[in-house]
């Protein structure tokens, strides 16, 4: 028997702005979480479209490029974002000087590194921020993992997450990103993910 979820993943799920406003409606405490990755712009123009004081939350890891805090203060500008910036409990500084760079990936220590700086950011933010509605940038293509979820889901908190994006290939992010006039950022790097095709868990978790 199908669900209210599928068969709105079916009527709007190629419809980013017919799915966002379908959304929007469900809900009364609405977030959307950025990254200031490539094409992140997309995303946060759709949605603030319309509900223009959506709050945007962003874990800030401390190890995003001068490029990546370049780009994020420039679109948050451009956007006039209501920006919501949530930071681990110790600093990079702080991390660094007690146990040095970052771990890589085959490290044992990564998986505590990436709950630091990014999950329980995160974590905590849901549990301040209470959403009922989550939007979110993930596409298909940009990991097999993802490749398998549908545009609208719900965790088993019962928070409404929404991909609009899901279906879209990077031609058709920028594309719109010409079309709007928006700007990107390729010079980005995220410590807990490190490979391209990598998840660092977050949306696996939530």
């Amino acid at each position: 028997m199908e669900t209210q979820l599928d068969i709105v993943n079916r009527d709007l799920g190629n419809d980013p702005d017919a799915l966002i406003r379908w959304a929007l409606k469900q809900g009364n405490r609405p977030i959307c979480t950025t990254n200031f990755r490539p094409f992140e712009a997309v995303i946060l123009h759709m949605v603030t479209r319309h509900r223009p004081d959506i709050p945007v939350v962003w874990m800030d890891s401390g190890y995003n490029t001068e490029a990546t805090y370049r780009f994020a203060d420039e679109l948050a500008r451009r956007l006039d974002l209501n920006l919501i910036t949530y930071l681990p409990k110790r600093s990079r500084a702080h991390r660094e000087a007690l146990e040095g760079p970052f771990p890589g990936i085959d490290d044992a220590r990564h998986g505590d590194f990436t709950q630091e700086v990014k999950i329980e950011p995160f974590e905590r933010a849901l549990r301040e921020m209470a959403p009922d509605v989550w939007f979110t940038a993930l596409r298909a293509e940009d990991t097999p993992e993802r490749a398998r979820m549908a545009p609208l889901s719900r965790n088993g908190d019962g928070l409404l997450k929404v991909a609009p994006l899901l279906q879209w290939s990077a031609r058709d992010m920028y594309q719109y990103l010409e079309a709007h006039d928006l700007p990107n950022n390729f010079d980005y790097f995220d410590p807990t993910k490190v490979e391209e095709k990598r998840e660092c868990g977050l949306h696996l978790q939530h």
